[in-house]
């Protein structure tokens, strides 16, 4: 048997076969591979479970998901809010947040995780892993900021029916951070259905935000507005005031009637001058740019010929005068524009209205000018209130330090210059019986009645061993008190340290009295003004109803007839010593409380303890309760005016007590008797 010829000779067939095999193991080993292949498909697609309703929803829209471009988006996002599928917002989160990625094969849509140079991609809901790709078959879905902020306004409508409460709180603070449009219907849709009150409250005030800005009803948004009126936070005022941004605007003529003009404009005062105007003029195609110097120059470089510049030689130039002569000349011939004289450029501006308009119709205008005209008088009255609660407490302050040396110095005619030290005494010991007593409320009740103790020895030792040799010596009891008041610093410095000690407040004294966001005042000042009333009460019973008390008024009144009367002046000018330092050591716990306690503590009020007790009148406690409320509520009101400089404050109000005492020498309150002869 012979084949046909092949390459040109006959073969037998065996050898036709032999030189088969190779192709046919060829095609062999092709269709073990194809087969191969479709079954790692068929097995892939057995271990994958077809897509669910969200992922073939995102699967529809795979190509605008991956365009990730905002125009085209919109839709996309829309379609998922409203699909109403469960999970649709944790999807939302996720790609916000990027974490979602899409399969390049088929276009479909994983919450991606990289590992190594492959992803894990799971369910977009779920989380439970599908399957893996490496790291080129997959596209990262990174929405950029703009698509975030869509994908966050489109979340609001899931937080706002959140089950959980503290969800919606947080979608309302979330509305009022970025508001939009968009978020009115939906914030109204979640208001009618809120049954929680507090969150209700929220949805409320956000709702009436919204609406004076974005209401398509103009009445909508003046209601929205007139709501507000009376509300001091500072939310209402920073959601009105950009209601009354206005433009400036330049017109030929007067304004039309329908423009919501704020203002008209005087160009070439203070506010508005005449380059602003004119600039504005030349912004709006109204005149020409002034030419300036450098271009002029220009000018003038450019038009040099053979030498010269409008017949005037390049070497004669020298000058500024020299070159606008030739600049000038230039324009005569029509070779460049010509400048503006000032008298131009004032007819130009004659000519125009300049004014500021408002941004917003009339009616919106009209209304928040009302409301924040109503709001700022509210807001002005808590401000006084507010100073008045300041000057209260540092009043109080001032008569717990100066009402023992009112006594003293009405009783003894004694300058005591250590009196600070004796509020030093007070309040270290505060500190040290904190030491011992770790209860904060119970070692405050043992440390008044201590430092009272404290201050009473160590006044009367030092008026038994010091004061008593000095009476009628105003200068020697001056420096010996002044000396005594540095020993008595270096000694607590050598006891204490340098450092501030802490004298800490019960709990309950922490926070503060909050009558609104405006005025307030602190527990611990609230504490020390019922301190004060307390010991003024105290000291009218002391000084009316005791005998100890109207032996301290005889003898202020008259010595010698007290004297006379069996009632030992002595016994009385030491004891009097005691009262006002162991008085002095109460008010170191007070000011220890919001004070750091130092060896300095009391030199801080030292002076405004003797000008309360000047303005007030020596010896008198209705004087120093009148000196101190003037003292405080003078510093505080001077304060007010120059908030930046206590020290000007203090300053200013030195120099009206020098003014003061020129026509009250005696104080507010003046003592006849021996203090009159005196």
């Amino acid at each position: 048997m012979r084949l046909p010829i092949l390459e040109g000779r006959l073969l037998p067939i065996h050898a036709a076969a032999r030189a088969m095999r190779p192709l046919f193991a060829a095609l062999a080993r092709l269709t073990l591979g194809l087969v191969a292949a479709f079954a790692v498909l068929i097995g892939a697609a057995a271990a994958q479970p077809a897509p669910t309703p969200i992922e073939q929803l995102l699967l529809d829209h795979t190509a605008e998901i991956q365009e990730s471009s905002r125009r085209t988006i919109g839709p996309v996002i829309d379609a998922i809010a409203a699909s109403g599928i469960d999970g649709a917002d944790t999807v939302l989160e996720r790609w916000s947040n990027r974490e979602l990625v899409a399969r390049t094969t088929d276009g479909r849509i994983f919450l991606g995780a990289r590992q190594g140079n492959d992803y894990v991609l799971s369910h977009v809901i779920t989380g439970e892993e599908l399957a893996t790709a490496p790291r080129g078959d997959v596209s990262e879905l990174r929405p950029n900021r703009g698509i975030q902020g869509l994908i966050a306004t489109a979340l609001v409508r899931f937080q706002l029916t959140n089950p959980d409460a503290d969800v919606r709180k947080s979608a309302v603070a979330s509305i009022l951070s970025d508001p939009s449009e968009e978020q009115l219907p939906l914030l109204r849709e979640a208001l009618a259905a809120e049954e929680t009150p507090s969150v209700k409250r929220e949805m409320l005030l956000a709702e009436r935000l919204l609406a004076l800005r974005f209401a398509d009803d103009e009445a909508e948004r003046v209601a929205a507005i007139e709501s507000f009126a009376g509300d001091i936070s500072v939310t209402a005022r920073a959601a009105i005031t950009p209601l009354l941004a206005t433009t400036t605007k330049v017109i030929e003529g007067e304004p039309a009637e329908d423009e919501n003009v704020a203002r008209v404009l005087s160009p070439g005062s203070e506010t508005f001058g005449t380059a602003a105007a004119y600039d504005l003029l030349v912004r709006n195609d109204m005149a020409p740019a002034i030419i300036d110097a450098a271009q002029r120059d220009a000018a003038l470089v450019a038009n040099i010929e053979n030498g010269s510049v409008a017949g005037v030689p390049v070497a004669s130039l020298d000058s500024r005068e020299a070159r606008d002569e030739a600049y000038a000349r230039l324009a005569a011939a029509g070779t460049v524009r010509p400048t503006l004289t000032e008298e131009d450029r004032d007819d130009l501006i004659s000519g125009h209205t300049f004014y500021e308009a408002y941004l917003q119709p009339k009616a919106i205008t009209d209304a928040a000018e009302t409301a924040l005209n109503g709001i700022q008088t509210k807001v002005g009255a808590y401000q006084v209130l507010d100073l008045s609660l300041d000057a209260l407490s540092l009043a109080s302050i001032y008569f717990l330090a100066a009402i023992g040396l009112a006594i003293t110095f009405g009783v003894m005619g004694v300058i005591n210059m250590a009196h600070g030290e004796f509020i030093m005494m007070g309040a270290y010991t505060g500190y040290v019986v904190q030491q011992f007593v770790p209860d904060r409320t119970l070692s405050i009740i043992i440390a008044l009645p201590l430092a009272f103790a404290v201050g009473f020895v160590a006044g009367v030792i030092l008026e038994r061993l010091v004061i008593r040799w000095l009476y009628h010596r105003p200068l020697e009891t001056l420096l010996a008190t002044f000396g005594i008041s540095i020993a008595l610093q270096q000694l607590a410095k050598n006891i204490f340290g340098t450092q501030a000690r802490p004298l800490t407040s019960p709990d309950w004294l922490a926070g503060s009295w909050e009558i609104n966001a405006i005025a307030g005042i602190s527990y611990i000042r609230i504490a020390i003004f019922v301190l004060a009333l307390v010991f003024f009460a105290a000291l009218l019973l002391v000084l009316n109803r005791t005998r100890l008390g109207l032996e301290v008024r005889s003898v202020t009144q008259n010595r010698r007839m007290a004297s006379s009367m069996g009632i030992n002046p002595d016994r009385i000018n030491m004891l009097t010593f005691g009262l006002g330092s162991g008085i002095a050591g109460i008010a170191g716990i007070a000011i220890g409380l919001y004070a750091q306690v130092t060896s300095e503590i009391g030199q801080q009020y030292i002076v405004q303890s003797f000008m309360t007790v000047v303005v007030g009148g020596v010896g008198n406690v209705w004087g120093t309760l009148t000196g101190a409320a003037m003292i405080g509520f003078l510093q505080k009101g001077i304060e007010w005016f120059n908030p930046s400089n206590t020290l000007a404050a203090q300053t200013y109000m030195i120099i009206f007590i020098i003014i003061f005492i020129q026509f009250r020498p005696r104080g507010i309150f003046a003592l006849k008797g021996r203090a009159a002869e005196a």
